[in-house]
């Protein structure tokens, strides 16, 4: 691992132990370490060496964030980013990418574990189900940032697939509403917010009492909303013909009697 260098590091959805091995050992490493302390986990920055310099980005604005990354990187210091989640989903990656290309900076971009998966993880649900949904679909509703016209909420539904919804719970009634265009208002729907967390928050419904719901709990922020018919609880669902034993491929014969 190269000294002068940036690292754009996802450090998973809050546990500290969901964290990849190659982004613990970066951060032991690490000679500066950004981090946006609203969402990090205080904890994440334990496996970091006790002389490492800590910026905390959650006031910064994105000169100062690269600038931070460039200075390091021409001390011959290697440099953390450290996302929340997967910085390839919603982390404002490219936008610093552009910017460390525009001045010559090398970087790698280190996956983690996404909030989508952990809190899938948690619900004990599979994303893709044979029959039920074989496409996930991840978007967000319009806030400040503008969505393309073609990826407006209610198209997106139309496809009747497994929906991730990021940065939208503020917007939950919004949502509903254009989720309702295309679905029944039986749908499963799932909030988590700050999953894997100590103060982790789950609120199970459907599209007809979600909004009650959520706002009874109160979560607002930092929560990840699931949509599908994979979420329905109660159901025998369908198998996959991957381990049916009439099933053969490359690595096993038929075992059908």
């Amino acid at each position: 691992m190269a000294l002068g260098k940036v690292y754009f590091l996802g450090a998973g959805p809050g546990d500290p132990e969901l964290i990849t091995l190659k982004g613990c050992s970066l951060l032991k490493k690490a000679d500066v370490i950004l981090y946006t302390g609203s969402l990090i986990s205080p904890e994440m920055l334990n496996y970091a060496r006790t002389d490492v310099v800590l910026h905390d980005s959650a006031e910064m604005v994105l000169e100062e964030i690269v600038d931070i990354m460039v200075t390091g990187v021409r001390a011959n210091q290697m440099v953390v980013r450290l996302h929340s989640g997967d910085p390839c989903i919603f982390g404002t990656l490219s936008e610093q990418m552009q910017e460390l290309d525009r001045q010559g900076i090398e970087y790698e971009v280190i996956p983690g574990v996404s909030s989508a998966f952990a809190a899938a993880a948690f619900l004990k649900a599979e994303l893709t189900v044979p029959e039920v949904s074989q496409t996930v679909i991840f978007t967000r509703i319009e806030g400040k940032t503008k969505m393309p016209e073609r990826e407006d909420l209610a198209r997106l539904a139309s496809h009747h697939a497994t929906l991730v919804i990021f940065l939208s719970t503020q917007y939950i009634d919004r949502v509903v509403s254009e989720l309702c265009k295309e679905y029944p208002v039986d749908t499963p729907v799932a909030v988590v917010q700050k999953v894997s967390w100590p103060n982790q928050k789950v609120v199970r419904g459907t599209l007809a009492d979600i909004v009650k719901k959520v706002q009874e709990a109160k979560i607002v922020w930092t929560a990840v909303i699931i949509v599908g018919e994979v979420l329905r609880e109660g159901t025998e669902k369908p198998k996959s013909r991957l381990y049916d034993k009439s099933f053969a491929h490359g690595y096993r014969e038929r075992k059908e009697s």
